[in-house]
């Protein structure tokens, strides 16, 4: 008897449940319309970024359907958050499932660039949370397989998608409130934590470094806002300054970005205070030609309470904007992508230089030895 190799089997399996998709809903060239609404799965639960993600999803009407965790801790949280939602017994039985046109993840994340090429080889769209990749060659990879595949492959950009002030220091921007965008400044401070973190935290080879990790969304912004189509990254800085207990983590890292739109600057850290009301003090400015706009995201220090402040700085002087009532609209610009094969939310292009500008910006930093060595 013909016996076919493993691997060949595993490759007509994965095409028999792309093509098990496709009678779902039509994944050719031209618009698709589901059988009802958007409808996902969850594979991953190990940050719980997921939570946003998914409060993301089903507030834009998509459908949380199933998830797989192997942790019965994660999995008993998240079922208390959504009670009702099948928990699978293995990832393939998301995956397999023909019904399900998303996979979303929050995975650990050196393991969220191989579920993101799985998912696509299902027929399945993939939203991952950040970072999306820890090193260039899973990004090589995905790019290959997003390619072959015409399936969309999203990373979470949280602290634009989901912060108001953000969104509408965007429509200022748009609508040319401080001229031309010339350059921005993005910072990304984090508490550390230690008690609450998993050992893989702690280990450069799961998390990808801190600027590949934090600084990514730092990355999407500068692109967003410079209008940026290309960019590089000028020079890099990371250290390990305070915490040798953990010689394979970094508490700090700096970037410099010239792009086609503009220049950015980006510095993140694990140094964010006990005594700040936020776990960090994550501001953005973006400068312009005619001025200039500064969003404190998560909380404006001495100042008014809670998140979502924007000041706007032009010729006719300084105002504070109340952004309470801007509605994020990547959740629904997301959904509808799906279901049109279109990139409203984001471009794949976008998505993908975001976080190339991270993987090149950590693997190509400076080491802070010095100042380390200085500390100690």
């Amino acid at each position: 008897m013909f016996l076919y190799p493993i691997a060949e089997l595993y490759r007509y399996r994965i095409a028999l449940h792309a093509a098990l998709a496709a009678a779902v809903y039509d994944v050719g060239d031209g618009v698709t319309t589901a059988h009802g609404p958007v409808r996902f799965g969850v594979i991953g639960l190990n940050h719980d970024h997921i939570y946003g993600m998914v409060r993301t999803l089903t507030g834009a009407g998509a459908e949380l359907v199933a998830f797989h965790a192997p942790e019965d801790e994660l999995a008993g949280r998240f079922t208390a958050r959504f009670p009702g939602v099948r928990r699978a017994a293995t990832r393939e039985a998301i995956l397999e499932d023909p019904a399900l046109h998303l996979i979303a993840s929050a995975a650990i994340p050196d393991e969220r660039a191989p579920i993101g090429v799985l998912a696509m080889r299902y027929g399945k769209d993939y939203l991952s949370d950040k970072p999306g990749f820890t090193t260039l060659d899973q990004l090589a990879e995905v790019r290959r397989v997003q390619a072959e595949t015409g399936r969309i492959h999203a990373v979470f950009y949280g602290e634009r998608f989901e912060n108001a002030a953000t969104v509408r220091a965007g429509e200022l921007v748009a609508a040319g409130a401080i001229g031309r965008p010339l350059q921005t400044i993005g910072l990304g401070p984090h508490r550390l934590r230690p008690d609450t973190r998993p050992a893989w935290f702690f280990d450069r080879a799961r998390y990808g470094g801190i600027v590949n990790d934090i600084a990514a969304h730092q990355m999407d912004q500068f692109l967003h806002f410079t209008g940026s189509q290309s960019a590089e990254v000028v020079a890099s800085q990371i250290g390990n300054l305070a915490h040798p207990q953990w010689p394979d983590f970094e508490d700090f890292g700096d970037v410099m970005l010239r792009g086609d739109g503009g220049t950015g600057y980006v510095r993140v850290d694990w140094f964010t205070p006990d005594g700040l009301e936020s776990w960090g003090d994550t501001r953005l400015t973006i400068l312009g030609t005619t001025g200039f706009i500064e969003v404190r995201k998560n909380c404006d220090i001495a100042g008014r309470p809670g998140p979502n402040h924007l000041f706007l700085v032009d010729g006719q002087g300084t105002r504070y904007i109340d952004c309470t009532a801007v509605e994020p609209p990547f959740g629904r610009l997301f959904v509808a992508d799906i279901l049109a094969r279109t990139e409203t939310a984001m471009t794949q292009a976008h998505s993908f230089l975001a976080s190339e500008l991270a993987l090149r910006a950590q693997a190509g930093a400076r080491e802070l030895t010095e100042l380390a060595q200085k500390e100690a």
